[in-house]
């Protein structure tokens, strides 16, 4: 990590009125890029940017992108407040994001101590959590600057075709199930679905939870948001709740605190998200089946680049058997069986 300190100090002074801007720590969230804290006189930011050696000259659009939708919504969900976007290389070397701090908590595989560690902590979360689901699904992205956000025509079948074609392209072992399955899915599609704004990797690990008790503080992570189906977010949502149908399943860690007896099913959170938008739960096969899908089709990339040497880490390892794993999850949901 090495970001100027002087020239983001001047950038920040200029541009927002802040002084003594001065990098703190590096905070958690993602695998894409770059989240710090930025200490200044007036109270903590936090900077988003993406990796200093990223491996595409288009990495930044993400920020971007999440710059953009950040502007647009804040103030109408939980979400921090945009402070400033730099396109200028010159300042830190890349483009980046300044956003509000947001007191808040990452969960991955526990929860706080500061919380009753019982199931009814974790279904307060997830009621919480599908609840500003729903809220982000019915903003009115047409009348708040989102009207050219995104392509929201045939979104499922573009990426099902996209994904389908990359996996064929790049291929490091065999999967039969990702061509079988997006043959499924092609054949499957729902036809005329809703439209709406799509966070585009809507968890628990993408959102801030408040330190103090169970309750939803922020959604973050918002670079892969566009216009398209809602209910892919749902479908994404609902993978990494407390199914144990596979031991580990892909991504255990993810979904480690709802694990747990008493905890609510899947098909109760998309039941209460259907109550606040009024939307069919009637294809929820299909989305089940494509967030697994899509997902595992996304990730292999990752595992690709780990076979091929170019990358070392935990994550990319670990994906050898979390790609299977998430395909066979994708499976079971074409079927019902979630």
């Amino acid at each position: 990590m090495s970001i100027p300190e002087k020239s983001l100090a001047e950038w920040i002074h200029a541009e927002t009125g802040r002084s003594g801007a001065k990098i703190e720590q590096s905070l958690s969230g993602g695998n894409a890029n770059l989240t710090l804290r930025i200490g200044t006189d007036q109270g903590p930011l936090v900077l988003r940017t993406p990796p200093e050696n990223s491996i595409s000259p288009k990495a930044h659009r993400g920020i971007e992108r999440e710059s953009q939708v950040l502007s647009a919504i804040q103030g109408r969900v939980k979400v921090p407040d945009v402070i400033g976007w730099c396109e200028d290389s010159a300042v830190i070397g890349r483009p980046f994001l300044l956003v509000s701090h947001v007191d808040g908590i990452s969960i991955t595989e526990t929860l706080p101590s500061t919380y009753p560690d019982s199931a009814d902590s974790v279904n307060t979360l997830g009621e919480g959590l599908v609840d500003e689901l729903a809220a982000i699904h019915q903003l009115p992205w047409q009348d708040i600057g989102l009207e050219s956000f995104g392509n929201p025509a045939n979104f499922l079948a573009r990426q099902i075709e996209r994904w389908r074609e990359i996996r064929a392209q790049s291929s490091v072992r065999e999967l039969p199930l990702v061509d079988s399955l997006a043959e499924w899915l092609q054949a499957n599609l729902p036809a005329g679905g809703p439209v709406g704004l799509v966070h585009g990797d809507y968890h628990l690990d993408n959102t801030l939870s408040s330190p103090a008790q169970p309750e939803l503080a922020a959604v973050i992570d918002w670079e892969l948001a566009t216009i398209g189906d809602p209910l892919s977010d749902l479908g994404l949502f609902l993978m990494f709740w407390g199914s144990n149908r596979l031991d580990p399943p892909g991504f255990p860690h993810v979904q480690a605190v709802t694990r747990r007896d008493g905890v609510m099913s899947r098909r109760e959170l998309a039941q209460r998200w259907a109550q606040h938008t009024g939307w069919s739960l009637d294809k929820l096969d299909f989305y089940l089946c494509f967030a697994f899908w899509r997902l595992a089709a996304i990730v292999e990339g990752a595992y690709q680049l780990y076979v091929e040497g170019k990358v070392d880490s935990d994550y990319a390892k670990g994906l050898e058997h979390d790609v299977p794993a998430l395909l066979a999850e994708a499976e079971a949901a074409a079927t019902g069986e979630w």
